[in-house]
């Protein structure tokens, strides 16, 4: 499996290049109207950095992380990049990810997240997402599910929480500002959470 998490984040640069417009357009109405732009640039970075023969697990998600965090602006690339370097500290030497991995994938990342944002469920942010997805995940696998189904069922949970941030108030970032007016736009990041989700099980898919 050398190149397995090389081929994973190519689909999710792929995805999220694919929906640059999309989430740029999102980003407009609530944001700084570069969320699009942004991530597409940073995931191109990432792909120029890594190779197909790379096999240890953490260090592609901590290379990719520490680009993250150097190309993408605004709070998307200190986020990003905080959620990919966490969670390649807890994969760090493994080259296969079980289905235990992704609870402690999950975990990380939602921990640095949260970390470098100040921020919790239920703030119009990308952890409404995150946070219902790795939720299911969790439970799904503890049901028996192998990995693409709970995956399936987590990205329902993510897009749930897209939808679910709507209908509430922006508190963080720029799209704070507008207060009462931020309700009826779906947030950005958690938009592009759920297509990095909906990535991964395509990519696992794949398999």
């Amino acid at each position: 499996m050398a190149s397995g998490i090389y081929e994973c984040l190519s689909k999710i640069s792929e995805k999220i290049t694919a929906n640059k417009d999309f989430l740029t357009e999102l980003d407009r109405e609530i944001g700084d109207s570069d969320h699009g732009i942004n991530m597409a640039r940073g995931f191109a970075a990432v792909m120029e950095k890594l190779s197909p023969d790379e096999s240890d697990i953490g260090a592609v998600l901590k290379k990719t992380g520490m680009t993250l965090l150097s190309k993408v602006g605004g709070a998307s690339g200190p986020l990003y990049g905080t959620a990919y370097m966490e969670a390649g500290k807890v994969m760090a030497g493994k080259v296969e990810a079980a289905p235990e991995d992704f609870n402690a994938i999950f975990d990380a990342a939602i921990a640095g997240i949260q970390k470098r944002g100040k921020a919790v469920k239920g703030e119009k942010t990308m952890l409404d997402a995150i946070i219902p997805a790795k939720e299911t995940y969790a439970k799904k696998i503890s049901d028996g599910a192998n990995i693409v189904e709970a995956l399936e069922a987590a990205c329902k949970s993510a897009r749930e929480g897209v939808e679910y941030t709507k209908t509430i108030i922006a508190t963080k970032g720029r799209a704070s500002y507008l207060g009462e007016r931020s309700i009826g736009h779906q947030d950005p990041g958690a938009t592009s959470s759920t297509l990095t989700l909906e990535a991964i099980l395509d990519y696992m898919k794949s398999k």
